[in-house]
Formats: C-alpha cells, structure tokens, sequence
C-alpha cells in the first residue's frame, strides 16, 4: 500500500489529504481521508495520475511604463511541461503597449494551452524616457 500526504487546491478549504491506493493509483483504487468535499478525491487521483498547472510569471515589456507584466496559461498544463514553457517565456520580450489577453506564447510546449497577458502596460511616452 502507498500512502501520501497532501493539500487539496482546488477549493479555499485547503484540506490536508491522506492519500492512499495500491499498485496503480485509479478511482477505484484510491482512497482519501481528510477531505471536506468530493473534490478532494478528484484532486488526489488527478495529482496522482496526470499533475496539472496552472503558470503564472511575467515577460519583459520594452518601452512600456513597467518593465515587466504578468502571464499566465490560459489553463492548467502538465507539471513536467513547466520547465519548458517558463524558458520559452525567458526569451520573449514584448513591446508596449500590452493589452489584458493578449496571447504571448501560442500552443505553450506543445500542450495547446497558450499562455497570455494579465496584466496591461502602456507604452511610455516621451516625457517618461527623460
């Protein structure tokens, strides 16, 4: 029998799961305790099986009042696909101005999530480069 703890995200109750299932981790083999709702079952098969993300971070913005503004995925992608998405983003700079929605990275690793703007920066204007 494998045992892991862990704390359910997927809602702001935060509960702390005691995980366990035998050889292979599937529905019928998991068995959670510690849960307040069924979500908690869901999340402990779905980290078990197929971990999922959600990446936030920021990119550099050339010419924009703020040097930097904020990304995210448009959706969770897997966990091991992280590392890759945020070298993708060290390497793009966008150019203000910069709009809420605004895709940055498309298809991020391959994994059909694209990965877009948050956060909007306007671009600077010539009295803020003096």
């Amino acid at each position: 029998m494998n045992e892991r703890a862990m704390t359910c995200i997927l809602c702001p109750n935060g509960c702390e799961l005691h995980v366990t299932w035998a050889e292979e981790p599937s529905p019928a083999t998991v068995s959670v305790d510690g849960n307040l709702c069924p979500k908690g079952l869901t999340y402990a098969i779905d980290e078990l099986t197929h971990p999922m993300r959600t990446l936030t971070t920021s990119v550099r913005v050339r010419d924009g009042v703020q040097r930097l503004a904020s990304v995210k995925t448009t959706t969770t992608i897997p966990r091991d696909a992280l590392p890759v998405v945020r070298s993708a983003l060290r390497s793009i700079e966008l150019r203000a101005p910069v709009a809420i929605g605004d895709v940055v990275l498309p298809d991020a690793a391959g994994t059909g999530v694209d990965v877009i703007v948050t956060r909007a920066v306007s671009k600077r204007t010539n009295e803020a480069m003096t």
